[in-house]
């Protein structure tokens, strides 16, 4: 299973760099890992009788890894072509559910979002047919080589399948993605169709098997239910999770340095913390921006430092003591607004910035709180 997902904060054991992008495995891997082998394991021994149990396991483990190079050849797909398109790629991990490519920023546009997302089943569907290919008119003595190659080609298959239903977060959502945004010239409007179209697949995983279960009588297994509930689960989330990201690009042209900014005003760093903040009241400045003797900002007041700081002590503290300095990241202009403002803080991570209109004066403070504010409730 794909996905191209935002920044995760879990990478695990790292494997290598192939095309200069960082390859993970969770240990979730190892999880589904077991679970091939254990499953696979008799199946091997009744196709390759000449096994002992062992030896039949030890095969199941071995497409167990062949299955998920697989995977990383699909994730690879994505991520080579998207790298193409100048879209930078954080890295690859591959996990329980499949892989996922964390690429940083969506196709500027529908025709490149929809090619960056059928490569990957474009290549598994490849691999199928190369597998299908070699298992017909190339190998075939009964051996391992061939169980283990139409094991692949027939997992590939279903793969690539399986990644083109038109849902979020599946390959197949993203192309329905980019087909509405074509059409409605919104990729917003196609955000939600297409994570709509993944929550209808997740009700559907679960709706099938059951109904199968409940008239097939007493035969049925209910740990038939286990991998379609997990899936299904996997599904709803990220289609949940695609409908709130929608949400909330939908309100970034709604943040604007400008007027979120708070009214700072320069203070000497000696400046006692409680005289700071009385020249602030007075002038309803809600910002302490620290200056040196010749007028030019060097730090900020940090906020939440005064707010640490007991009243009884502000007398005897040194805004400049409260203050962090000032590197050139953290300087934005006062004229940013949505996508770019966004860009621009997510590139210098920090609690306040300092915003300054083109002449270099200082217009005011900006708050990442503030700026979360906006978000807040989606």
């Amino acid at each position: 299973m794909s996905e191209q997902s935002p920044r995760q904060e879990f990478s695990g054991l790292k494997m290598g760099k192939p095309f200069g992008i960082p390859v993970y495995v969770s240990w979730t891997w190892f999880i589904v890992a077991a679970f091939i082998t254990i499953m696979f394991g008799p199946q091997m021994r009744q196709m390759l009788p000449q096994l002992d149990s062992l030896a039949a396991y030890a095969v199941a483990f071995v497409f167990a890894v062949l299955l998920y190079v697989s995977v990383l050849l699909h994730e690879l797909a994505h991520s080579v072509l998207a790298k193409g398109f100048g879209l930078p790629v954080r890295r690859i991990t591959l996990y329980l559910l499949g892989g996922v490519s964390e690429i940083e920023k969506e196709p500027p546009t529908p025709g490149k979002e929809f090619l960056v997302a059928a490569a990957g089943p474009a290549l598994s569907l490849g691999l199928a047919g190369i597998g299908l290919a070699a298992d017909v008119y190339v190998i075939n003595n009964g051996g391992i080589v061939e169980v283990l190659v139409w094991q692949l080609w027939v997992a590939n298959l279903i793969v690539a399948v399986f990644n083109l239903l038109p849902g979020l977060p599946l390959d197949g959502g993203r192309m329905l993605r980019a087909g509405v945004w074509k059409l409605t010239n919104n990729p917003g409007s196609g955000t939600v169709v297409a994570a709509w179209g993944g929550r209808v697949l997740a009700v559907l995983l679960v709706v099938f098997p059951v109904a199968s279960m409940l008239t097939g009588g007493s035969d049925a297994d209910p740990f038939d239910l286990v991998w379609p509930l997990v899936l299904a689960s996997f599904i709803w989330l990220g289609a949940s999770q695609a409908l709130r990201v929608a949400k909330i690009r939908a309100r970034i042209p709604q943040v604007s340095a400008r007027s979120l900014a708070r009214r700072a005003i320069p203070v000497p760093a000696e400046t006692p913390l409680a005289e700071a903040l009385r020249q602030a009241t007075e002038q309803r400045a809600g910002a302490l921006v620290v200056v040196d003797h010749e007028g030019r900002p060097v730090a900020i007041v940090n906020e939440a430092a005064v707010q640490a700081t007991p009243e009884h002590r502000r007398p005897w503290v040194n805004v400049g003591s409260l203050a962090k300095s000032l590197e050139p990241s953290m300087v934005l202009r006062a004229d940013l607004v949505g996508e770019p403002l966004i860009d621009a803080m997510r590139e210098a991570p920090g609690s306040e910035y300092l915003l300054v209109e083109h002449g270099g004066e200082i217009f005011g403070v900006l708050a990442t709180a503030d700026v979360n504010r906006v978000f807040t409730g989606v």
